[in-house]
């Protein structure tokens, strides 16, 4: 981490509400009511992820002026809002599937160990006053832990609405980690 007398204030707001958004993610998604049912568990930790999605492109919109991160920025939110929208429309029908204890078991511990590298490497993130790339940094472990989770739940069985759903995270998360690398070389950074 850098020296944070040498952030400016700017970055030192910026971050500091990265890092309760962080926080927040956090709580919520280890928090979350789980059930017998990988489909709702599933919806009930990646709305929060989503939600903190939206938020982070909030907090960058607040101090870029970078059109490109902009756009990626509002794209983001715009898709992230969306997926909540359809998750919490279908978390009815999805909580009615339940699964085997077994294969709840190994589904449950893929995902928690999926979001604790995801939030390590989100923790991680550099700190300085680039803040566009640092957003783009900070954005790359959150889709990574995304598709990754998207992947996790498909290899069990899950309710009949989930599968096109969670198709479509996961391709959208990976369209956007390609427009964050893409904007990302273009500054000369590096994406890890």
């Amino acid at each position: 981490m850098a020296n944070t007398y040498l952030l400016s204030d700017e970055s030192k707001h910026y971050l500091n509400c990265y890092y309760q958004i962080l926080d927040e993610m956090i709580q919520a998604i280890t928090t979350a009511r789980l059930t017998q049912s990988i489909s709702h568990n599933f919806i009930v930790q990646v709305i929060p992820h989503h939600r903190a999605g939206e938020r982070m492109c909030r907090n960058i919109l607040e101090v870029s002026n970078d059109r490109s991160v902009r756009r990626l920025a509002q794209q983001i939110a715009a898709q992230r809002s969306q997926d909540i929208q359809r998750m919490e429309e279908q978390l009815p029908v999805c909580a009615q599937l339940l699964n085997p204890h077994p294969d709840l078991r190994l589904y449950q511990r893929r995902a928690e160990l999926i979001s604790r590298q995801m939030f390590l490497r989100m923790g991680a993130s550099p700190e300085n006053n680039c803040l566009n790339a640092v957003f783009l940094r900070q954005m790359v472990p959150h889709h990574l832990g995304a598709v990754r989770l998207t992947q996790n739940a498909l290899r069990h069985e899950v309710a009949t609405p989930l599968p096109p759903l969670l198709r479509a995270i996961a391709d959208t998360q990976r369209r956007e980690l390609r427009q964050i690398q893409a904007l990302l070389q273009r500054r000369g950074c590096q994406a890890g």
